[in-house]
């Protein structure tokens, strides 16, 4: 089984890309989804948020925005977060590629923003890297109701778009058209169909 890694800053349009994976029929394992599970109501990661962040978890539910006032702007308070998390992701990530696995499934994708910041990389066979300009990705962005403050705050964790693509196997093109990217991604994943295992 090859294991796909999909990343891409903020607003590159990695959520259209993976929505097209999943339509030509390959497992998509969400790392976004995943965190929202984990602080869901019943969620693994609330019981260690509420400890390390009092008074962000209330009657069983996260308070995203008392969370987002502890960690934005407070690098080891979000490294704190991020311990807490990670672990449990992984452990999903684990899960989901086993299930594939058994299921007989020659291709997964792993969707993961932070894929190179985090080292995941190496856990992937091809690392698919979405990228938009800069005036694009900062209008999707904004459209999502983000400040200019809070997209600089996330930007400035982010592993700049142009080291992205150094470092990508295959860049997928997200601020022409909606038609030339999943052209692109058809043609990759039809590739990699032909390969023998």
């Amino acid at each position: 089984m090859r294991v796909i890694g999909l990343t891409g800053g903020i607003g590159m349009g990695k959520s259209a890309a993976a929505a097209m994976l999943r339509r030509l029929g390959l497992p998509v394992f969400d790392a976004d989804a995943a965190v929202h599970r984990l602080q869901a109501p019943g969620g693994a990661a609330l019981p260690a948020i509420g400890r390390a962040f009092p008074g962000t978890v209330r009657g069983g539910r996260l308070d995203r925005a008392a969370l987002r006032a502890a960690v934005f702007g407070h690098p080891a308070a979000l490294r704190r977060l991020e311990s807490i998390l990670h672990p449990l992701v992984r452990a999903a990530e684990r899960r989901f590629i086993a299930r594939a696995r058994a299921h007989g499934h020659r291709l997964v994708v792993l969707d993961i923003p932070l894929l190179f910041e985090t080292g995941g990389e190496d856990r992937a066979d091809i690392v698919i890297v979405v990228s938009a300009p800069p005036s694009v990705q900062r209008q999707r962005v904004r459209a999502r109701g983000r400040s200019d403050a809070e997209i600089d705050a996330i930007l400035a964790r982010q592993m700049p778009d142009a080291e992205k693509r150094r470092r990508a196997d295959h860049v997928i093109r997200t601020g022409l058209s909606r038609h030339h990217s999943q052209r692109h991604l058809r043609r990759l994943v039809q590739h990699w169909r032909k390969e023998k295992p």
